[in-house]
């Protein structure tokens, strides 16, 4: 079975992040053994042998969630795998235009549903809260449009290592932080700019209320279940003990049917599909509180609008990863199917996209924040290094073609209330949702 990339990394900049050489999730392939062979029997690795010797082959969903989140062994719980040293760059940390253009994505969307009184902001996994913070910055530098709402920070995170980077980006150092591990808000907070911030491991436990939920590639590292097509029908793919190498992992196909088979669209025409079940419980409660509570969602990630088959890959020290190889030392993902996440919504709220990032950014008025700051500059290096994150964010053979942008809206948040899945671009808007068309507002 084949490994797909993840995707390319190159030379990444922004004004104030700096160069430096990394792999990002696009489309360049390369070997990434070179940390990971280092330490083959992996502690993760002898966990997952026993595992399998005790109970028979996994399913990829339960490697996955193994390595990536296992409370003893997990990669995201206690390491910090973004920027230089780790195993990607993500667009947040690129350049700043990025969350500055999101932070205006949200203002536009609460102008143009009403200015309601008060609203959550509600990031699922936040990284190392430079999103967030370039969006606190936003909110900060508009606060004569927001001067009367009453806003606060919600941040889904289940990695302590990620949580406590949070903090020191996101939060004043003056006011000493509440913890309570056994509480659901396990962290607590307030902005530099004096604006409340908790901690959640789960989105359940985020307070229900009018709020606009921001997903910025999340939705890629949960767990997906993979199905080849036989000649006896969907088998799963699943993974075994090598039985000529005792502490080598290798992909089998199930002898029969497994249960979840049942997420296969009845009408799939791909021979190979991977399919997120976590995906669509997140999906769903999204969409429950939007249709009752108002707001909106906005996801950010590669994907596909269920073209695609193989996509189960791994990356570390910024290049392509064996999935297989010494777990729990690389990140493992799989492309975002936004037809399966649209399916998933089941007519609770409207849907738009997925668009590609380079036409939502251009949308968003990316070219004339990019002059903007250009202008403000007098240093050639910081222009130079403008022009590179904007490249970089932008190019169709980069990221811009490569990551998708995908909204969750109320029913009523579109023309006529029309109570349709798919709301398509082509459709006029009572006001246009921007990003997905012109910004009215600016």
């Amino acid at each position: 079975m084949g490994v797909l990339v993840r995707s390319g990394r190159a030379w990444l900049c922004s004004a104030a992040r700096g160069v430096f050489p990394c792999l990002w999730r696009g489309n360049y392939f390369g070997t990434g053994n070179e940390r990971a062979e280092k330490n083959p029997a992996t502690p993760m690795l002898r966990h997952l042998v026993y595992k399998i010797k005790s109970t028979g082959p996994i399913t990829v969903a339960e490697y996955m969630k193994e390595v990536l989140t296992n409370p003893a062994k997990g990669y995201y719980v206690y390491r910090d795998m973004l920027g230089e040293k780790g195993d990607f760059i993500t667009s947040p940390e690129i350049s700043q235009i990025f969350g500055e253009l999101l932070g205006i994505w949200f203002i536009s969307e609460w102008m143009a549903t009403g200015k309601s009184a008060a609203f959550q902001l509600v990031e699922l996994g936040p990284g190392r809260g430079t999103l967030a913070g370039d969006i606190l910055r936003v909110f900060s530098q508009l606060g004569s449009v927001l001067k009367n709402c009453d806003i606060s920070i919600h941040l889904v995170e289940v990695s302590q290592k990620l949580s406590e980077i949070q903090a020191v980006t996101l939060t004043e150092e003056k006011v000493p932080l509440e913890r309570n591990a056994d509480s659901p808000v396990y962290m607590k907070g307030v902005s530099k700019t004096g604006i409340p911030v908790c901690w959640y491991r789960n989105l359940q436990d985020v307070p229900k209320g009018y709020s606009f939920y921001l997903a910025h590639e999340f939705f890629d590292v949960l767990p997906v279940h993979k199905f080849q097509k036989t000649p006896q029908g969907w088998r799963e793919v699943l993974i075994d003990i090598d039985p000529q190498v005792s502490d080598k992992l290798r992909f089998v196909l199930a002898p029969c049917a497994t249960p979840a088979e049942a997420f296969i669209h009845h009408d799939e025409k791909r021979d190979h599909v991977e399919v997120c079940p976590d995906a669509g419980v997140v999906i769903q409660e999204l969409s429950q509180r939007i249709a009752l509570t108002g707001g909106a969602a906005l996801i950010a990630d590669y994907g596909h609008d269920g073209t695609k088959t193989d996509t189960f890959r791994g990356f570390c020290g910024h290049k392509l990863h064996d999935v297989l190889i010494a777990p729990g030392m690389a990140d493992l993902t799989a492309d975002v199917d936004f037809s399966y996440l649209r399916r998933m919504a089941q007519g609770q709220v409207a849907s738009l996209g997925p668009i590609t990032q380079q036409t939502f950014l251009k949308n968003m008025g990316i070219d004339v924040r990019l002059k903007i700051l250009a202008d403000k500059s007098h240093e050639p290096s910081v222009r130079q290094q403008l022009l590179q994150g904007y490249d970089m964010l932008m190019n169709p053979k980069k990221m811009g073609e490569r990551f998708h942008f995908f909204a969750l809206l109320p029913h009523q948040r579109l023309c006529g209330g029309s109570h349709q899945t798919e709301a398509r671009l082509s459709r006029p808007s009572v006001a246009p949702v921007a990003g997905f068309a012109d910004l009215a507002w600016r």
